[in-house]
């Protein structure tokens, strides 16, 4: 980049070491990447890295030609390879020029790793994802540890593509098909990983090693290929037009279900893809480099680029959160509940604190279930090697239950998970208030009741937090940590460092109904379900979301269940009955115990009929279209970002789009929410103004 100057870059290393191979296949130079730092701060290319690397793999074509070395291998430091290119760097382009620039020296560097006159090895010892993934494409052959933990070209999900070779060199290594399920399907799929095995069985590598002694297994096998007494041999891949036509189409179909055409970057991607079954090298580089240098200078690169910030950063040091130094040790943990949730928070609680888990519900069979439970899971995690078998049986152990709480006595934390009602939760703190100490944290895992009204009539209410998780607890990063009236700090911060030890994003809520995530769907799914009630058909408002929500409302209200859905609803609308709408149809649904508004013949998603009969006709119904759904939607949403800020619900619009990503996998390329808002002009339509200044989640100007 032209201004790198002024650009403060994490370089990684490229030192060189000659490695004497065994078996006269004579000296490999080992290129290492490093940045210095440990696996927290794994190895990224920025420019500086990539002018260094370009330059080292000209010294080592001197070389080879010099007939002083006979291969080049090239590895990453401990668990990681490298996680791609320096997102601060493509951040700081501001012109389609610069982006250019950036564009074409990764290939300038990685081009001449293809171009050297010896064999050449990636031994992909650790996390690899984009530029990483395509600098290991550039060598003629790749050795993976089965312990990699990732592996992927996570471009489209971000707004971008794999622009330094992934869409040429990946389709022509493993054909069409496996390419793009590394390419679109799983980052689409909220940005799913493939780990070290997985990738191998794609055919990414030619062979795999285990983590122990995986360099050394590595060396003595690049030893035999270069002799010849290890012939590698991949599949073909075929060159058949209907086949890769076949493959883009149903990725296409992908894209168009996630993103509802809203996103440009998987449509490029597709489009790199198909050209790669015929393009030359050059003229391939040349497309990607059109395309990143498009897309650097996209709205939804730029709010990609926010929303991995914020995940990245941001969730890292919550806003409003108190001095950390004022955190309580917790020890022991005790849960009100041995139903799914409680079990869940079990299972978690032992897992990441590694202390005593005691489980508490009215009778033996309860408490048995819940605590069967957890081991089933930890027998799932041993079976998966993701535990070791004293882990899991430490875990075991670790959790307990009753049917009484005096077990509680010496737990420094104690969360519920009981039945959502005010009384319930009222009584279940007075039992427990009588047994802990004055110092013990109480937490309540409710969706959207008052932390200030359920700690009311404590002798201690500054000692009651909100903490709700979202569900399936073990996938669902988001904590909302919620500061009732009377929450003092040392119990806030207690509440802060579990969940940072939970290894959840935590974020500050004001006390107030349903919180951010719930309050912002309860608001979204209502206005919804109002369009479907009015007379718009249930296919076509599921249709308005694509590329907004992970997946159509109505699918979610499958997921979430019509009965907590509702009973969200309720509770906003009776706090706030001029803005939330409760569907009498929603209501005959849950009546009508119904699970699901859909069902899926053959795997594709049908309205119920059975539903649908439920469902009132109105005597004058008014149909909208899809774009009509979505601006009238998106309207309401803005309305109550809005409102939601200006009462301190939330710190700021970071906070509430942090939680839209983590807590209900809204997409990155949006930002989360606000960006979106911002970007469709719809922030200033209904607020009068935007939530984000212009160029933090958008192109600057």
């Amino acid at each position: 980049m032209s201004d790198q100057q002024t650009f403060d870059e994490v370089v990684t290393h490229t030192p060189v070491r000659d490695i004497t191979l065994p078996g006269d296949a004579g000296v490999l130079a080992l290129v290492t990447l490093d940045n210095g730092f440990d696996h927290t701060k794994p190895n990224t290319f920025g420019p500086q890295t990539i002018a260094g690397l370009l330059s080292v793999v000209q010294s080592l074509r001197a070389r080879a030609e010099a007939g002083e070395i006979q291969a080049v291998g090239i590895t990453g430091k401990p668990f990681i390879f490298a996680v791609g290119a320096d997102l601060k760097a493509v951040a700081q382009a501001t012109s389609r020029d610069q982006a250019l620039e950036v564009a074409r020296a990764g290939h300038a560097a990685f081009g001449a790793i293809m171009d050297l006159p010896v064999p050449t090895f990636a031994f992909v010892n650790g996390a690899a994802m984009g530029g990483g993934v395509e600098i290991a494409l550039s060598a003629d052959y790749r050795s993976i540890s089965a312990g990699v933990p990732a592996i992927a070209l996570p471009e489209t999900f971000l707004g971008l593509v794999p622009g330094w070779g992934g869409c040429y060199l990946l389709p022509n290594l493993v054909g069409p098909a496996n390419a793009l399920k590394v390419i679109i399907e799983n980052p689409m799929n909220t940005n799913r990983m493939l780990k070290g095995p997985q990738a191998f069985e794609l055919g990414m590598a030619d062979v795999m090693f285990a983590p122990a002694d995986f360099l050394e297994e590595s060396l003595l096998w690049a030893a035999k290929v270069i002799t010849g007494e290890t012939k590698v041999e991949r599949a073909e891949v075929s060159r058949d037009e209907a086949e890769w036509s076949g493959a883009i189409k149903a990725a296409k179909g992908l894209v168009d279900l996630k993103t509802g055409g809203k996103s440009p970057a998987p449509y490029r991607a597709l489009q790199l893809v198909a050209e790669a079954r015929t393009a030359t090298r050059d003229e391939a580089f040349a497309a990607e480099d059109e395309a990143l240098a498009d897309l650097v200078m996209g709205d939804e690169l730029r709010a990609g680029l926010y929303s991995f910030d914020l995940v990245q950063r941001r969730a890292k040091r919550p806003a409003g959160a108190p001095d950390k130094a004022l955190a309580r040790k917790v020890t022991k943990v005790g849960i009100v509940g041995a139903g799914l949730m409680a079990s869940q928070l079990a299972l978690l609680f032992a897992q990441r604190l590694e202390v005593p888990v005691v489980m508490t519900d009215l009778d033996e069979e309860r408490v048995g279930k819940g605590v069967g439970y957890v081991h089933a899971e930890v027998d799932k995690l041993l079976g998966k090697r993701r535990v070791n078998q004293d882990k899991a049986n430490r875990i075991k152990g670790l959790v307990t239950g009753s049917t009484s709480k005096d077990g509680f006595a010496d737990a420094d934390f104690v969360i519920e998970a009981v039945f959502e009602e005010m009384s319930v939760k009222k009584q279940v703190w007075a039992e427990v208030e009588a047994v802990v100490s004055g110092e013990c944290v109480l937490a309540t895992n409710t969706s959207s009741l008052s932390i200030t009204e359920m700690a009311s009539e404590l002798q201690h209410p500054e000692r009651v937090v909100g903490f709700h998780f979202f569900n399936p607890v073990a996938v669902m990063p988001l904590l909302e940590i919620i500061k009732g009236e009377q929450t003092d700090d040392a119990t806030l911060a207690t509440a802060f460092a579990t969940g940072k030890t939970l290894k959840k994003t935590t974020i500050l809520v004001k006390d107030s109904p349903s919180f951010i995530v719930n309050r912002l769907l309860g608001r979204f799914m209502g206005e919804v379900a109002k369009v479907v009630d009015e007379g718009t058909p249930i296919e076509v408002a599921d249709r308005a979301f694509a590329g907004l929500a992970p997946m159509p409302p109505f699918i979610l209200l499958g997921l979430v269940g019509p009965a907590i859905a509702l009973h969200n609803n309720e509770t906003l609308a009776r706090a706030f009955p001029d803005r939330f709408y409760v569907s009498e149809n929603l209501r005959k649904v849950v009546a009508a115990k119904k699970s699901a508004i859909y069902t899926w013949p053959e795997g594709k998603p049908v309205v119920d009929p059975e539903v649908e009969a439920l469902f009132d006709k109105p005597a004058d119904p008014v149909v909208l279209t899809t774009e009509q759904v979505r601006e009238r939607v998106l309207g309401v949403l803005a309305d109550e970002a809005r409102r939601m800020l200006d009462e301190g619900v939330a710190q700021a619009p970071m906070d509430l789009d942090l939680a839209m990503i983590t807590g209900a996998g809204f997409q990155f390329w949006n930002g989360g929410l606000t960006p979106l808002l911002d970007r469709e002009g719809v922030s200033e339509k209904v607020t009068g103004r935007r939530f984000l200044p212009a160029g933090v989640a958008s192109v600057p100007a």
